[in-house]
């Protein structure tokens, strides 16, 4: 698989990525670059890396199409799919009933969650419940921030941020208390920048799957289907998956 740079767009940056599959269609493709580590920019190459790159570089191969990859504030994904501006979507989108009636997901491709992050040594902050009344920062978009909103009693001092970069530098910045987001983005932070700095804390709340999006009555969700399930049959998922995340739980 080769890359090369197309130019940037205003809607973020596009790269047309071939699989070396002759006369493929070209698919235009969505992720937004902050979510670590499953996308992420790699200040070295300028290109785009992580979990959910080299998913859907194997499952375009696999399926059959080339892909232009673009990218965009995650607040935006969701209506950019409805719109037809792009044919498919992979950012750690979690599957949910209301983004099931406008957009069509394939079959889920990871397990996570939602984890309180805090500054290290805090002690008193275990749930959900210690959080009531204080500075919380999520994303916006999120699922996270659906959770807050429906959870919490007072929820007047969650603030919302584009970027998981701005939440956990407000943390670390003592602007907010905590940050409440997807386990796996908040537990690689606090693995690499944030260590010794910052903490996971309390349980796994509200299980979640990851599914790639697809524009509404895409032709290629069976394909997408077929490639995911083949790459889980004959390994290659959990080489990618051990890559980014360590050991694969059983029954992965």
């Amino acid at each position: 698989m080769s890359t090369k740079w197309l130019k940037t767009l205003g809607a973020g940056l596009a790269l047309s990525v071939a699989t070396g599959t002759a006369g493929a269609e070209t698919l235009k493709v969505v992720t937004d670059p902050s979510f670590v580590p499953f996308e992420m920019m790699d200040q070295k190459t300028g290109e785009m890396i992580g979990f959910d790159m080299e998913i859907i570089a194997e499952v375009a191969e696999r399926a059959g199409f080339d892909y232009e990859l673009q990218t965009m504030d995650f607040n935006g994904i969701i209506p950019a799919l409805q719109t037809g501006n792009v044919d498919i979507a992979i950012a750690g989108i979690t599957i949910t009933e209301e983004r099931e009636q406008i957009v069509d997901f394939s079959d889920p491709y990871y397990d996570s969650g939602l984890r309180i992050l805090v500054r290290e040594g805090n002690d008193k902050v275990k749930t959900l419940d210690d959080l009531e009344g204080k500075k919380i920062g999520t994303k916006i978009g999120s699922t996270s921030y659906d959770y807050l909103m429906k959870t919490l009693d007072k929820d007047d001092g969650v603030t919302p941020y584009p970027g998981s970069s701005d939440m956990y530098m407000a943390l670390m910045s003592r602007a907010i208390d905590a940050v409440f987001y997807d386990a796996p983005n908040v537990g690689y932070f606090a693995r690499t920048k944030g260590e010794g700095k910052v903490m996971t804390v309390g349980p796994l709340y509200e299980g979640q799957q990851y599914g790639i999006a697809l524009k509404s009555g895409s032709e290629w969700a069976d394909k997408v289907n077929a490639a995911l399930a083949a790459m889980k049959d004959d390994g290659t998922y959990k080489t990618i998956y051990e890559k980014w995340f360590g050991p694969m739980p059983e029954g992965n």
